[in-house]
């Protein structure tokens, strides 16, 4: 092949006088990983197309062609027979060349009014715009299992902590339903993130726009795009959607990770919380009697890499002038990274939830263990008319003494607790058992039972109707 043949095959003009070296063309190409984006490129060629011929810029038997060309480049594709080709660089090149040997000076006029810096800009946003949407119905299906559960147990008493120390008695139910609150807001921030990214760039082409008669609301319309970008530099520029999608997957895999580590603090011996379906878990090469939570941990482990992600894409774009630069290609490794590591995650997560069989008597010796009702009796106290400090004092000494006996302060005979203050009676052991703490809790978003059952009835009527 010729120089400028060779050129030409990439796209270029005759401008230059010698082909691109090959180490060159092997770290420029992204054809290995932007191949990703085949579907899309397709879509948005379409819709381009079509509004090329109802502008007049092109005559319906370019369009019908250009329509079978790429028709056929999808089956190519999904069959797993298009010849994916590293001397045209990426995948709007290969599809471009391809059609063009389908199809002849149809195919060459596909690319009027357009650059390949609007048209990866489009890409991204329609492939991402579809993720965000996966990714929102897989905390749904997340939420569903965890709510399922929480409604199940939602009677069911462990410890509640502070400081990884026993802090008051509350539910099982309770417990999840803060995840469920925890991925909602997530699914909200990726809603929200989708606005944004549901912006049309066709159109601005390489920087300042085309001088055809373009229709782009056409396009947009044609699309399912919300809006327009409105300034051509920042459109084909622009990454700030990318960057808003990554600091919201890491903000899910912060929470996922935070579960994780409960369940496998929970899993652990020393606690004997809860026990996870065997599908979840793994052995030991050497110590036969393990069962190791292997999926939390490494959902634990890949947050970091979802994080990294989202450093490496702010670090990508903090020192680009206006308007495109070839820098942008980093933009696409991170961020199908990103996307595969947290649906994989969320489905994953989805299944795994419904495999955990709480025990709930290890929950229970647990809760009362640490004095955890404590602050009820404080309570009790500032409802007969002692200052919350004043009770709180109170109470401390009482632990101390259960303490020095080893018991609970349930176990303390009444008569040494009114050694500690006249205004308690018989009826404080009703609030000292773990029963009589969390149904006290009774009111919105406290850990009552029936709060609890009433919450994650209310979360998974929510859900279904998404």
């Amino acid at each position: 092949m010729s120089d400028q043949l060779a050129n030409k095959s990439a796209g270029w003009s005759g401008l230059f006088s010698e082909p691109m070296d090959e180490l060159v063309k092997r770290y420029t190409a992204s054809v290995d990983f932007d191949r990703a984006l085949a579907e899309v490129d397709i879509q948005g060629s379409l819709a381009h197309a079509r509004m090329l011929e109802a502008a007049g810029i092109i005559d319906a038997r370019d369009l019908s062609d250009i329509e079978r060309g790429l028709t056929q480049i999808r089956q190519e594709i999904e069959g797993g027979t298009f010849d994916w080709s590293l001397d045209l660089e990426d995948v709007h090149l290969n599809i471009e060349a391809r059609l063009t040997a389908l199809v002849g000076d149809a195919g060459k006029r596909l690319h009027t009014g357009r650059s390949r810096n609007d048209q990866v800009a489009t890409d991204i946003r329609l492939w991402l715009r579809g993720t965000i949407d996966n990714a929102i119905d897989q905390l749904t299906a997340l939420q569903t299992s965890l709510a399922t559960l929480a409604l199940e147990h939602a009677g069911t008493i462990m410890p509640g902590f502070t400081h990884l120390q026993v802090a008051q008695p509350v539910t099982f139910g309770h417990h999840l339903l803060a995840y469920v609150e925890m991925f909602a807001r997530d699914a909200e921030r990726l809603a929200d993130a989708r606005r944004r990214v549901n912006r049309l760039p066709l159109g601005a082409a390489a920087l300042a726009g085309t001088t055809f008669p373009i229709d782009r609301q056409r396009v947009a319309d044609a699309l399912g795009f919300e809006a327009i970008a409105a300034n051509s530099l920042d459109a084909v520029s622009d990454r700030d959607f990318a960057i808003e999608f990554c600091a919201a997957a890491s903000l899910v895999m912060i929470h996922v990770s935070r579960l994780s580590e409960e369940l496998v603090l929970w899993m652990s011996p020393a606690m004997g919380f809860i026990d996870m379906a065997d599908r979840f878990c793994t052995g030991s090469s050497i110590m036969p009697q393990k069962k190791n939570p292997d999926v939390p941990e490494l959902a634990r482990g890949k947050t970091g890499r979802v994080i990294g992600a989202l450093v490496t894409l702010t670090t990508l774009m903090k020192g680009q002038p206006l308007a495109y630069n070839k820098d942008n290609q980093e933009d696409k490794e991170p961020l199908f990274d990103t996307a595969r590591t947290l649906l994989e995650t969320l489905r994953i997560f989805t299944d795994l939830i419904p495999g955990i069989a709480p025990r709930p008597e290890r929950m229970r010796a647990a809760a009362l263990q640490g004095f955890s009702t404590a602050t009820d009796l404080a309570d009790y106290l500032v409802r007969r008319g002692l200052p919350f400090r004043a009770a709180h004092e109170t109470v401390a000494r009482a632990v101390r003494e259960a303490s020095d006996r080893g018991v609970d302060l349930a176990e303390l005979p009444l008569d040494v607790l009114t050694a500690f203050d006249s205004r308690i009676e018989a009826d404080v052991f009703e609030v000292l058992t773990l029963e009589g703490s969390v149904a006290a809790r009774d009111h919105f978003g406290g850990t009552a039972p029936a709060r609890v059952a009433d919450a994650a009835r209310a979360a998974l009527d929510r859900l279904a109707a998404r």
